[in-house]
């Protein structure tokens, strides 16, 4: 029996897992993500810290058998393929760009990718001083543009990459935050059918669909579990309360995985080109502390469910514009990652695997 996909599951993957001279001097030798989760102790009773890798372990990115397990790894339990963050910082500046490179490079693992564009300045999340810029994210204007297409055109020619219709596609995070934005677009498409490519798919993250397109985006992609810590509690009053109190005692703001979920996906079937994400679990206080969010009690079944709503989300749609992103691969100091862990092991991926295959 051949066994088809419902969806096509693209997973946000981070490539922060290897030392960086950068990361070496704002935060001593050796930093990488690893160095959060593994500090990150229980800031309350009952709070679930540290969360720890099992089957891949403490990896280092600058391993290729790495690389390929987890290529494996995401092709078993039925995703299509990783969205790799990338930093363009402007002027050329890029960071962590090691793993896909060297994914681009040498073609392996042979499993497809696509890319996303992290446009913001990195500021000191990443050891729990977010108000600390240490690269400002910038636009110098049009040559560097054109340079950073010719920089993604070795990506976007390769066969492994990811394509909507034949069009490579690419995920920019922060597009309000780029001038000229919409002719900016326009510039990239110009120079891609210049290079002879069949266009692109530009997926605007964070952005209603509509006003996307009006920038001259082809989709828009969200994902809302952000909204859980603006919008609860519903009563205002009980929500100041809360805030006051959490800043006294400096807790981190607490709620159920499920009582989130009712606020990760849009109500209804979504559009065409409308691309909603699924959210495993969430704990950002291994990064931000007192200051993080927590989803507590995230389980595989309660994920399951959401996942199974994902899917009903997109499932009208042509199977090419059938696209959920997975919230994440990897971003385990965010507590936001399918890779197994030592509470779990496979069990997100399982349940993956078992919702989105289907057989003919």
């Amino acid at each position: 029996m051949k066994l088809n996909r419902r969806a096509r599951l693209i997973a946000n993957y981070l490539p922060q897992y290897h030392p960086i001279p950068e990361n070496n001097l704002w935060w001593g030798t050796g930093f990488t993500e690893w160095t959060n989760v593994t500090k990150a102790k229980p800031l309350y009773k009952g709070h679930y810290q540290p969360n720890l890798p099992a089957d891949l372990g403490f990896y280092d990115l600058r391993v290729p058998e790495i690389r390929a397990a987890q290529a494996e790894l995401a092709k078993e339990h039925g995703i299509e393929g990783f969205a790799y963050w990338h930093y363009w910082l402007g002027s050329g500046k890029r960071l962590l760009e090691r793993p896909f490179e060297e994914v681009l490079t040498t073609g392996e693992p042979n499993f497809p990718f696509c890319l996303g564009w992290a446009n913001h300045s990195w500021t000191g999340v990443w050891f729990g001083a977010p108000d600390k810029t240490l690269v400002e994210q910038t636009y110098p204007g049009w040559e560097d543009h054109e340079e950073h297409f010719y920089y993604l055109l070795r990506a976007f020619s390769d066969h492994r990459y990811i394509t909507v219709e034949g069009k490579p596609l690419f995920l920019i995070f922060r597009p309000l935050e780029i001038p000229d934005v919409k002719e900016v677009v326009e510039f990239w498409r110009k120079l891609a059918h210049k290079e002879g490519l069949n266009g692109l798919h530009l997926v605007a993250g964070g952005l209603d669909l509509e006003k996307a397109i009006k920038l001259g985006f082809d989709a828009s992609s969200y994902s809302h579990h952000r909204l859980v810590d603006q919008l609860l509690p519903k009563n205002k009053l009980l929500k100041k309360l809360v805030n006051k109190y959490r800043a006294v005692l400096k807790k981190p703001a607490t709620y159920t995985y499920q009582e989130a979920m009712p606020y990760f996906l849009k109500a209804g079937k979504a559009p065409l080109n409308e691309y909603p994400s699924i959210v495993p679990n969430w704990d950002s206080t291994p990064r931000c502390q007192e200051r993080g969010v927590v989803l507590y009690n995230s389980t595989p079944e309660l994920f399951r469910k959401h996942f199974r709503e994902a899917l009903d989300k997109v499932a009208d749609k042509p199977f090419e514009n059938r696209i959920l992103f997975a919230k994440s691969w990897n971003e385990w100091a965010e507590g936001n990652y399918l890779e197994p862990d030592q509470r779990f092991g496979k069990a997100y991926l399982e349940a993956i695997k078992e919702e989105i295959f289907t057989g003919d």
